[in-house]
């Protein structure tokens, strides 16, 4: 009997409908860093990759619209808080044979003056030190964001905030942000997501303005 041999068709040529994933195992660094140059940066995808696993996610607006309404309303403290930033979006930050992540969102805060004017990362560039995840259609990986070493994590699931803290290498579960002690950042980001999808983000973030401010 004949064997076919099976035909491998490129990753970047596989047709993902919004809201879908697509899970590959048994993924070298070396195939990884191929696939990346493949699908290129014009994709709408984001990838995740760890323990030899990638996942390939196409979001949905139910995802794109906290996303950045999120990454909106870090803007507002930061300023608020008189911290200086640098946002970076959804880079692709990398540690070499380990892991690869693309954050929704993310921010340079102690390191911004340095990240200023960045137009591609340097293997000796620090995380960010806040990443932000919203996790519709799949699941962030935390051992990937700790193999990177971002100091702070925020994963906005199922209209709940939870804040992730770097401690020795692991991520804890923490009540307040160290980026922002006296606020609580668990509570804010959830109402103004929520108020956002009734009045819209551009209302929504000038409420939570005019709270901050009065």
């Amino acid at each position: 009997m004949k064997t076919i041999p099976l035909v491998a068709k490129p990753i970047s040529q596989i047709n993902l409908a919004p809201g879908s994933v697509a899970t590959f195992l048994n993924v070298s660094w070396q195939e990884f860093e191929l696939i990346l140059q493949e699908l290129n940066s014009k994709r709408r995808s984001r990838i995740a990759y760890s323990n030899h696993t990638l996942e390939i996610m196409v979001p949905l607006p139910e995802h794109e619209i906290p996303r950045d309404l999120i990454s909106d309303i870090v803007k507002v403290l930061l300023k608020a808080t008189n911290q200086r930033f640098q946002p970076f979006g959804s880079t692709t930050f990398k540690r070499e044979n380990s892991a690869g992540v693309e954050p929704d969102a993310c921010f340079y805060i102690q390191n911004y003056q340095r990240m200023i004017g960045r137009r591609r990362l340097q293997p000796d560039d620090p995380p960010p030190d806040l990443a932000i995840e919203a996790d519709v259609t799949s699941k962030t990986k935390l051992d990937a964001y700790e193999a990177i070493a971002v100091p702070e994590l925020w994963i906005f699931d199922s209209g709940k905030l939870i804040l992730y803290v770097l401690s020795d290498g692991k991520y804890e579960v923490s009540e307040t942000s160290p980026l922002f002690p006296n606020l609580a950042i668990a509570q804010i980001v959830p109402a103004v997501v929520e108020r956002a999808w009734q009045v819209g983000n551009l209302q929504a973030l000038e409420e939570l303005e005019a709270q901050i401010w009065a």
